[in-house]
């Protein structure tokens, strides 16, 4: 029997990860109450006693309870931006291709990737490793997100606004966003992205699309090399290239909300096109992620309780 704990069970992202292991025979979940919860000596006693602790706490937290760590044997998922670009932490992308996937492999300390950053660097990772894009290119990105990505609190407020709320809202205008450090770090660009992510009145799923100008490419390539480079990374089963995935030229960014996999495209013509990637950000973009990740850390089918 393998024992996980999750410390924040209660919040968005505990929550769907505790459904999709709470069915699976081979899996024991360690549980605390309330009252233990908040003693930090039965908590300790948890993530030391399990054979792998998923964190999904608030950044600080994530440091206190990875610090509490002190059995060697135990792997620590965590769903915070705490450690994503920590040294000695592996990043939870493994479709970066073998060498992400044999240090998660390698490794007992996982950030599990940001939900808008997850859509980013699938898209653009690919492209600088390739050389069809260059480190210094000068990116932007838009991300439209369900509003549970803000968890509890923000849950809370578009059920108080309701209808209030139906026109979408940018946010992080400041370009301080906590995810640009790993969208710059794991594509390996010179500098962050002009990023700016949108928060719709939809409960979950997500759409990352990157606009390319064809003069912004190297080597006079064009949309199909882009389209090459994706067809021969994202076979699947989680993170799968799709041909279009707009649909009479539309695309909802709620298009795998509920489930747990991502597709990627390239769509446009001529000189200009967009990358896109679709997903949920409690799926791909978190709990499905985490579950991903600890399916590899304990040798089964990487998909194993995943809707895909």
């Amino acid at each position: 029997m393998f024992k996980v704990f999750i410390d924040g069970r209660e919040g968005t992202t505990g929550l769907r990860i505790f459904e999709r292991l709470s069915q699976r025979a081979e899996i024991e979940l360690i549980a605390l109450s309330e009252e233990e919860r908040k003693d930090p000596a039965r908590r300790k006693w948890a993530l030391n006693a399990c054979d792998a602790a998923i964190l999904c706490l608030p950044d600080a937290a994530a440091r206190e309870a990875a610090a509490m760590v002190e059995n060697p044997q135990t792997v620590v998922l965590d769903a915070s931006t705490a450690h994503r670009t920590a040294p000695g932490w592996a990043y939870g992308l493994p479709e970066l291709g073998d060498a992400a996937l044999a240090a998660i492999l390698a490794s007992r300390r996982i950030a599990v990737p940001g939900c808008h950053a997850s859509g980013f660097i699938a898209l653009v990772a690919p492209l600088v490793e390739e050389r069809l894009l260059a480190a210094d290119a000068p990116l932007a990105c838009t991300s439209l997100t369900g509003y549970s990505g803000g968890g509890k609190k923000m849950i809370a407020d578009y059920a108080e606004k309701g209808a209030a709320y139906d026109p979408p809202r940018a946010y992080g205008l400041a370009q301080a966003h906590k995810h640009l450090p790993e969208m710059q770090k794991m594509t390996g660009l010179a500098e962050p992205p002009v990023f700016l992510p949108v928060v719709g009145n939809f409960y979950s799923g997500m759409l990352v699309s990157v606009p390319l100008h064809r003069s912004m490419l190297r080597g006079g390539a064009g949309i199909e090399d882009v389209r090459a480079v994706y067809r021969a990374r994202y076979t699947g089963p989680v993170v799968s290239y799709r041909e279009a995935v707009s649909e009479g030229g539309f695309l909802s960014a709620g298009r795998l909300s509920g489930r747990d996999g991502m597709w990627i495209a390239c769509e446009g013509g001529g000189d200009r096109f967009t990358l896109l990637a679709a997903y949920d950000n409690l799926g791909k973009g978190a709990s499905g992620a985490a579950v991903q990740l600890l399916n590899l850390k304990m040798g089964v089918d990487p998909t194993l309780g995943l809707k895909l």
